[in-house]
């Protein structure tokens, strides 16, 4: 069984705002950290049914910055649910909501 790891690394300022952060994974052609600014880490724990969350962004990512982030991973969360699930029809419905966040927010369409 192959083996990976996957780190983040969180710099903070003295009130405990993130400065910076640092990805990196042993699984990455890339061997050196990556310097991101925002992250959305999700786990489920099957014992109490339950989902854990951890969002983190830096003091300098911009609003403009987050709605795109928000409108890219609301994306492709319903990708990803589609493959786990095959459920077509709430996907679609889960397009039509992401399209009109990306309208509501002024988000540019590529």
């Amino acid at each position: 069984m192959k083996t990976a790891e996957i780190k983040v690394t969180v710099q903070l300022d003295d009130n405990n705002v993130p400065e910076s952060l640092l990805w990196e994974s042993t699984d990455s052609d890339n061997k050196e950290a990556v310097p991101v600014k925002s992250m959305m880490l999700a786990l489920w724990d099957h014992n109490y049914k339950n989902a854990m969350r951890i969002d983190l962004w830096t003091k300098d990512m911009s609003v403009d910055e987050m709605k795109i982030f928000f409108f890219q991973t609301l994306m492709t969360m319903g990708d990803s649910f589609l493959r786990a699930t095959g459920e077509k029809n709430i996907i679609e419905d889960l397009r039509d909501y992401c399209d009109h966040f990306a309208e509501k927010m002024q988000i540019p369409r590529t």
